[in-house]
């Protein structure tokens, strides 16, 4: 009878485990709304870049960037959106946007994206 007295109780309540479910369903939730944003922000890199390469001026480089955001499924943003710049190694290709998720109600999560063709790095985007 010692033996029992001694061990007490281990493992998770009810009220525990229905604190953890929630906890993980509403981390599933969060993370299936900002993944496609992410993997658009990764498309409109790879488009930037390959837009500077086949470019040779301003408007061709948006109209090459118009071109593979159609095939990329990118919409939030379109090639008058780029800041093109020329440098003496030919145009650096720019953009900063902000993406707005509707959470519950209200609420929101607002994501700022950048991303540049330079190798330095860019400043917040203008609020």
């Amino acid at each position: 009878m010692e033996a029992i007295a001694e061990r007490g109780q281990r493992g998770l309540s009810l009220i525990g485990f229905l604190f953890v479910i929630v906890i993980v369903a509403l981390a599933a939730v969060l993370g299936m709304k900002v993944v496609p944003t992410a993997v658009e922000y990764t498309a409109i890199k790879k488009a930037i870049a390959n837009a500077k390469a086949n470019g040779t001026t301003p408007r061709e480089i948006q109209d090459s960037f118009d071109k593979q955001a159609t095939t990329a499924y990118i919409d939030s943003i379109s090639g008058k959106d780029l800041e093109i710049t020329k440098t003496a190694d030919g145009f650096e290709v720019s953009v900063a946007y902000q993406k707005k998720i509707p959470l519950i109600g209200p609420a929101s999560l607002v994501i700022d994206y950048a991303a540049s063709t330079s190798k330095t790095p860019l400043s917040k985007p203008d609020q």
